[in-house]
């Protein structure tokens, strides 16, 4: 099923029942999850929802927040192919940034009623020896498919499997290090590439165009200790925004130096930067001429502690009460969804309604049942449905064989309209 996301939300909406429903919707916690929860009632749990007005909204702030510079987007935040196409719909989007390459063959390949897409970035290196043998042997899909990489080995590896003179040319891009090297404090952000410094990238640039059977087009650079790194968490607010100024305005001048040494070597077409953190300030940046998001759209809850801008939560799943074991405990079966990343507390799903339950601290998110504690738990029943919001995007989505649409300009139970997830495609790509 497709996904339309062109028209837009206007100020109210008319319900069936005359009444208005308000553009945000989930500015109203009571009434945006009982439509939630009356929207899949004849769904049997677990039950993964979609509200289409919030991803609608979601998606258009972004492009607003971009200032104009076109985004990306990450499809491992989204991994449902029919909201990866609605957001391509929209004037201000373009290309998929992919997370393995299997995924962006199956993305790039025509197939009956999908959509192929031909402006695919891989956004991490590949060592999958079938799915390279696959690219280097299609034409079409080598000419819509850029390969990452950070380190020649990966170029070597290539070759062993396909020679140059027996292959179609390979499109590739340069991961360059966009972490913070700080005086006293060292590395700060994700371990990525090692390639950091100008003259780093551009030994490797070199190194690149000399080698037959390659083509050099793209710079990728991901300031995660920005784009990923909540601003408006806690305690530990002040330290996180003066790290933030600080990166920032080194990468403003390394970026710049690497884009100038690179455009010095070949004729890029694109320098990719940025995440759903870090929209606003990344498109200031002159050297970058596109962007990468996709958390933004879904908005797990990893996304609720930034500063500039606030997400709609949605994407959700429901669990239901299965247990009572004390009058303010009660138990869902299921849970354990646990998002990737440090195994630490901000990692569990959070049950967000009804409001005011907690996971036990000795239990968290189970695999099999998850006890939650509360004084709302009182008034839930075995039956009742408890909403959570996963901690990262993407991941609900590999839990799940679909997601029930919601929409409340319909106001109609949605339960029957679903949009499949790759695994629900019979897709597992990571």
């Amino acid at each position: 099923m497709s996904l339309d996301l062109l028209p837009l939300a206007t100020s109210t909406a008319a319900a069936p029942n005359g009444s208005r429903t308000p553009a945000r919707p989930w500015d109203d916690p009571h009434s945006y999850w009982d439509a939630m929860t009356r929207a899949v009632s004849a769904v049997s749990g677990p039950v993964a929802a979609l509200h289409v007005d919030a991803l609608r909204y979601n998606a258009l702030d972004m492009v607003v927040r971009a200032g104009g510079v076109p985004i990306r987007v990450a499809s491992k935040s989204v991994r449902v192919r029919a909201v990866l196409d609605a957001v391509l719909d929209l004037p201000g989007y373009r290309g998929i940034l992919a997370f393995t390459l299997p995924e962006a063959l199956w993305l790039a390949t025509p197939r009956e009623g999908a959509r192929a897409h031909d402006d695919i970035v891989l956004g991490y290196p590949t060592a999958d020896r079938a799915a390279l043998a696959a690219l280097a042997a299609d034409e079409t899909a080598a000419a819509r498919i850029t390969l990452m990489v950070d380190d020649l080995a990966q170029l070597d590896l290539i070759d062993a499997i396909a020679a140059p003179a027996a292959r179609a040319e390979i499109r590739i891009a340069i991961d360059a290090d966009a972490s913070w090297r700080a005086p006293g404090l060292g590395h700060i952000g994700v371990l990525r590439s090692p390639v950091h410094e100008p003259g780093e990238v551009a030994a490797l640039a070199r190194a690149i165009t000399a080698r037959p059977g390659f083509r050099l087009v793209g710079l990728m650079m991901y300031e995660a200790q920005i784009a990923g790194q909540g601003d408006a968490t806690g305690a530990g607010d002040a330290v996180i925004r003066w790290m933030q100024r600080r990166s920032a305005a080194e990468l403003l001048d390394r970026r710049a130096a690497i884009v100038a040494g690179l455009r010095d070597i070949a004729p890029l077409e694109f320098v990719n930067g940025g995440g759903t953190g870090s929209l606003e300030l990344t498109a200031s940046d002159l050297a970058v001429t596109e962007l990468t998001a996709g958390s933004g759209l879904l908005a797990g809850h990893l996304f609720d502690g930034y500063r500039v801008f606030d997400p709609a939560p949605a994407a959700a799943f429901a669990l239901d009460v299965v247990r009572r074991p004390a009058p303010d405990v009660v138990t869902v079966l299921g849970g354990g969804w646990i998002a990737s990343g440090p195994a630490v507390d901000s990692r569990q799903p959070a049950p967000v309604w009804p409001a005011g339950l907690r996971t036990a601290p000795r239990e968290g998110a189970g695999e099999v049942q998850t006890p939650l504690r509360g004084e709302a738990a009182r008034d839930l029943r075995v039956g009742d449905r408890v909403w959570f919001r996963h901690a990262k995007s993407g991941e609900l989505a590999e839990r799940v064989e679909h997601y029930h649409l919601v929409d409340s300009r319909s106001g109609a139970n949605e339960a029957s309209r679903t949009l499949p997830t790759y695994r629900g495609e019979g897709k597992a790509f990571l």
